[in-house]
C-alpha cells in the first residue's frame, strides 16, 4: 500500500478504543467501590421562596417544643457503584468498631435521622433499633458496615439546625468519611454523579468507537473481495473441560465469551464437568491413554483444571500455571465468629476445639464440612493451612443426618454445595473460593489472624489459604488446536478480565509468572 498505511491506522484504533474502554471499566470504575449522593439538601430558607400551602414548612419544626433555629433537611445515597460486592470486612476501620461510613455536617447539628430507602428489603435488618454503630451525636451520622452486593444502596435522611456560633450564610457540603480495601483509587469513598446516558469519559470512547466503526466499515466495503480472517486463538472443533469446582465459574463464562467469538468451536459443560481436581487429572489421563497419544503429539481437545499440582504419576500431563486462587474459612451465621487465629484452626481441625464458645463465639457445637477427597480446595487446606495434617473422621455419610448437638465432620461433592450446607447447619466450618464465598449472603468468611482472603495479604505472607491453578494437557497439544487456542484466550486480556472478576490474579501479572506465586515470603 503507497502513501500513509490507514488500514494499519484504523486497525490500531480499533483495537486501542475496546480496550481502553476495558480499562476504565474494569481497572478504573469497575473495582470494589464505594460511594454516595447528596440527592437534596435544602434549608427553611430555600422552602420559604417556594409556593403553595408547603411553602416554609421547615421553618414550622420544633425540637423538644422549641423552633428549630435554621432548619434544614438532607437526603444522602449510599451506594456500591463497582462491580464487586462489598462485604463487612471490607471497610477501613478496625474490626471491633461497628461503624463503616461517618458523615458530617459543619455547622450544622443533626436533629434526627432516619433511614429511609433500601433497594433490598435484606437491607434493614443493617438499622433495626439498637444496632451497633447506628446512631448520631455531635453532628456526626454514624452507619454500621452494612453488606452491598452490586448496584445496592440505601438512603438516609437528616433533619439538621444550624450551629449557634456558625455566621456563614450558606451551608459547606456533607463530609463522608468512608473506606474500603482494594477499592478505585486508595478505596475512599467518592461522591458518584447520576448520567442519565453515560458518564463523560465512556460518552468520548463511545464517539471514537463509533468513528473508528465507521472507518473499518468504509475500509471493508472498498476491499470486499477480501476475507476477514478469524482471531489468532480461534480454534474450530469441540473442546472437553474438566477438574476444579472452585475454578468452574471462570471456566464457564470464559467458555460462553470464546464460543461467542469462535462461532466454530463447541465447549460442552454438563454438571459431571467438574467434579474436583483429582477427578479432572484422572479423566484427563484416561482419555489420553485410550487415544493411545504419545507425548510428543498430545491430546487438542481435552483441558483439565487443577488447584495446585498434581500428585507424583503420571508423567503425560503438562502443567502450565494460570492463577493465582484465594481460598477462605465460611462459617454459619449462629456461631458468632469473624476471626480465628490459626492456631485456633488448626486446633479446630485437630479436635481439640469442639465448641464454638471456646473461640469466644456461641454456644454450639463445631460442624465441619469438607469437600470429598480429591478436591484442590480441600488440599490445599491441608497443606497450606493445616500443615499436611489429615482431617479427621466423617461422623454422617449425608451432612443432612449431623447430629448438630454433638460436634461432627461431613463430605460434600462442591463449591456450592458446601457453601448451602454450612448456611443451613447451625455451627458448621467449611471451605470455599472466594468468589464463591462473597457472593453468598448467608455465610460468613473468617479471618485469619486478623486478614481477609486478598491478594495482598497472600503477597506480604500473611495470608496462608492460596493455591496455584493450573490447567494441564495430555502430552503438548498442537498449537492449532482448540485446547491451545484456549490457553492462549486465558492468558489474553478478555481472559484475564475474566479471571480477575471472580477475585484471582493472573499468573501473567505476578513477579514470576511460571511459578505463579505471591511475591512475599
Amino acid at each position: 500500500m503507497n502513501g500513509v498505511p490507514w488500514e494499519s491506522v484504523i486497525a490500531v484504533l480499533g483495537l486501542a478504543v475496546p480496550v481502553t474502554a476495558a480499562l476504565w471499566e474494569f481497572f478504573l470504575a469497575g473495582r470494589k467501590r464505594l460511594g454516595y449522593r447528596v440527592q437534596m439538601d435544602t434549608s427553611a430558607r430555600d422552602s420559604a421562596t417556594s409556593s403553595g400551602p408547603e411553602a416554609g414548612v421547615l421553618q414550622r419544626m420544633q425540637w423538644d417544643g422549641a423552633d428549630l433555629h435554621d432548619p434544614s433537611v438532607v437526603l444522602l445515597r449510599m451506594e456500591n457503584v463497582g462491580w464487586t460486592p462489598i462485604v463487612e470486612e471490607d471497610y477501613v476501620a478496625p474490626a471491633n468498631d461497628p461503624v463503616g461510613i461517618r458523615v458530617a455536617f459543619p455547622g450544622r447539628r443533626v436533629v434526627g435521622m432516619v433511614v429511609t430507602e433500601c433497594s433490598h428489603t435484606v437491607l434493614r435488618d443493617f438499622f433495626a433499633p439498637g444496632t451497633p454503630g447506628l446512631g448520631a451525636t455531635d453532628g456526626v451520622i454514624r452507619l454500621p458496615k452494612v453488606k452491598l452486593n452490586r448496584r445496592a444502596h440505601y438512603k438516609v435522611l437528616a433533619v439538621l439546625d444550624r450551629v449557634p456560633d456558625f455566621t456563614e450564610t450558606d451551608f459547606p457540603d456533607p463530609e463522608v468519611t468512608a473506606g474500603v480495601v482494594g477499592g478505585v483509587r486508595g478505596g475512599t469513598i467518592k461522591r458518584t454523579e447520576y448520567y442519565p446516558f453515560a458518564s463523560r469519559p465512556v460518552r468520548w470512547l463511545l464517539a471514537a468507537l463509533v468513528l473508528v466503526s465507521v472507518a473499518q466499515s468504509v475500509s471493508t466495503f472498498a476491499r470486499s473481495d477480501e476475507t476477514v480472517a478469524a482471531p489468532l486463538d480461534c480454534a474450530e472443533g469441540t473442546l472437553h473441560l474438566t477438574g476444579s469446582t472452585a475454578f468452574q465459574p471462570i471456566l464457564e463464562r470464559a467458555a460462553e465469551q470464546y464460543t461467542k467469538t469462535c462461532t466454530d468451536a463447541r465447549i460442552p459443560l454438563t454438571d459431571n464437568s467438574f467434579k474436583g481436581s483429582v477427578p479432572g487429572l484422572d479423566t484427563l489421563a484416561a482419555a489420553g491413554g485410550k487415544a493411545g497419544s504419545e507425548e510428543s503429539r498430545g491430546l487438542g481437545n481435552r483441558l483439565s483444571f487443577s488447584d495446585g499440582p498434581k500428585s507424583d504419576g503420571r508423567p503425560q500431563l503438562l502443567p502450565r500455571p494460570v492463577a493465582l486462587s484465594l481460598f477462605t474459612l465460611v462459617v454459619n451465621k449462629d456461631t458468632g465468629v469473624r476471626d480465628l487465629s490459626l492456631k485456633q484452626v488448626r486446633e479446630i481441625y485437630a479436635g481439640k476445639i469442639t465448641n464454638w464458645k471456646q473461640v469466644r463465639g456461641n454456644d454450639l457445637p463445631v460442624q465441619l464440612v469438607s469437600r470429598n477427597p480429591g478436591s484442590g480446595t480441600r488440599t490445599t487446606l491441608q497443606e497450606q493451612v493445616l500443615e499436611g495434617r489429615p482431617l479427621l473422621a466423617t461422623t454422617a455419610n449425608d451432612c443432612r443426618s449431623l447430629d448438630t448437638k454433638t460436634p461432627g465432620r461431613c463430605e460434600v461433592g462442591a463449591t456450592p454445595g458446601l457453601l448451602d450446607t454450612v448456611a443451613s447447619v447451625p455451627g458448621a466450618l467449611g471451605h470455599s473460593e472466594v468468589g464463591a464465598a462473597t457472593a453468598r449472603d448467608d455465610v460468613r468468611l473468617v479471618r485469619i489472624d486478623g486478614y481477609p482472603a486478598t491478594l495482598e495479604g497472600a503477597d506480604e505472607g500473611a495470608y496462608p489459604y492460596w493455591q496455584t491453578e493450573i490447567a494441564y494437557t495430555y502430552g503438548e497439544p498442537p498449537a492449532d488446536s482448540i485446547a491451545a487456542g484456549f490457553l492462549r484466550y486465558l492468558a489474553n486480556e478478555v481472559g484475564k478480565d475474566i479471571i480477575r472478576s471472580q477475585g484471582h490474579r493472573p499468573c501473567s501479572e505476578l513477579d514470576k509468572p511460571l511459578l505463579c506465586r505471591p511475591s512475599g515470603p
